[in-house]
């Protein structure tokens, strides 16, 4: 089976449904048959790299709210987090542009490391606060796992792997993919946002057993509508029932 997630390195929703869809593979009896790919989206293409806003000044300016406002709405990110296990420190965050992640990830995956390195690119993000769009932390978090990091500060100097980016983001276009994360199960099946866990494995049971045109699993779903999605417009918290 192969599952497809698109998603954004600048997205906490991604990471937090990106580890909520490992959870439920940890238990689903053929995760030795499952191949998971990251697929590269951009939330804001036209995002600067230093814009030497934190992300609660930018928060504030985008939705016309107080800092104070803007740290409690992040208070609540890093509370949804944990409820996936991971310990967001979502204040240190540094918003940046993130094609050149993307490109470095389709690089990785030439190298089979992918899944290793969009992990570590999460993890830095949302938990250590670095600089993911300056082109030497980029290089230096592809050595941590395992990548040659001169070639890599290579890559970043050119524009090498852009035509990849581009290429999952129309393919996305074409599947519906307006916000992230969004999953494709064996196109079949897709679900959007981070949804409970009970929907990733509905999701994956319906794909593994069922022979079946592309369907949407969740996406409105009043019965799922707790999962939260990035957007253009920004990353919507879920509704509290």
């Amino acid at each position: 089976m192969n599952i497809e997630v698109w998603s954004d390195f600048m997205c906490p929703f991604c990471y937090i449904g990106k580890r909520r869809l490992e959870q439920v593979l940890q238990q689903f009896p053929h995760r030795d048959e499952v191949k998971l790919t990251f697929k590269s989206f951009e939330l804001n293409p036209d995002a600067v790299k230093d814009s030497g806003k934190t992300i609660n000044e930018e928060l504030s300016a985008k939705y016309g709210v107080s800092l104070q406002e803007a740290q409690a709405m992040n208070d609540r990110m890093n509370e949804n987090a944990r409820s996936a296990g991971l310990e967001y420190n979502i204040h240190a965050m540094v918003p940046t542009n993130s094609l050149d992640a993307h490109r470095l990830t389709h690089w990785a995956q030439t190298q089979g490391k992918m899944l290793e390195l969009s992990e570590r690119l999460f993890q830095a993000v949302f938990i250590e606060g670095k600089h993911t769009g300056d082109h030497e932390v980029l290089a230096a978090l592809a050595a941590e796992v395992g990548l040659d990091q001169k070639e890599a500060a290579a890559i970043l100097a050119s524009d090498r792997f852009t035509d990849e980016v581009r290429a999952d983001e129309a393919e996305g276009a074409e599947l519906g993919v307006r916000g992230v994360p969004f999953f494709v199960f064996d196109r079949k099946f897709a679900v959007s946002g981070a949804q409970p866990e009970e929907v990733f494995h509905d999701a994956l049971q319906k794909a593994w057993s069922e022979r079946s045109p592309f369907t949407m699993v969740s996406a409105d779903s009043s019965e799922h509508d707790a999962g939260g999605v990035c957007t253009d417009d920004g990353c919507e918290i879920p509704r509290q029932k």
